[in-house]
């Protein structure tokens, strides 16, 4: 059995590529469309001039380092798929590959930027009863 191609909205990722902004925009969820309508932001522009050069250095067969980035609100488009990123949740750097699917995804999503709260058993000193342990 052959493995389905992978198509987004009808189209296959070389389509999307060869696409232009304009149309790849109107083809896009309503949130990415607006923020894409707007235009990048000035760390956005930045993170695509990182995306481009490495995707130049990953066509030419070099090996590519990472794209290490603060920017989670970067909408993933067709450019980045196959790229590696580091993507800062807060605190440290997740390595992300994208992927196909992610395609209409900010980048933001595919790391969690807030820890499950795990309590244990309280320490001395945490009620006012702790403070009086007694002596034997």
């Amino acid at each position: 059995m052959a493995k389905k191609e992978f198509k987004y909205k009808g189209y296959t990722l070389d389509g999307l590529k060869a696409m232009s902004m304009d149309e790849l925009v109107k083809i896009m969820p309503s949130d990415v469309r607006r923020s894409l309508l707007r235009g990048f932001t000035e760390s956005q522009t930045k993170l695509m001039g990182k995306i481009r050069k490495a995707r130049k250095a990953l066509d030419n067969g070099e090996k590519v380092k990472a794209v290490r980035t603060h920017c989670r609100d970067m909408p993933i488009i067709p450019e980045m798929v196959g790229l590696d990123f580091m993507i800062y949740n807060g605190k440290e750097f997740v390595k992300v590959t994208i992927t196909q699917e992610m395609l209409g995804h900010y980048l933001g999503e595919f790391t969690y930027n807030r820890q499950i709260v795990k309590h244990s058993s309280p320490g001395v000193g945490a009620t006012r009863s702790s403070l009086f342990v007694p002596i034997r």
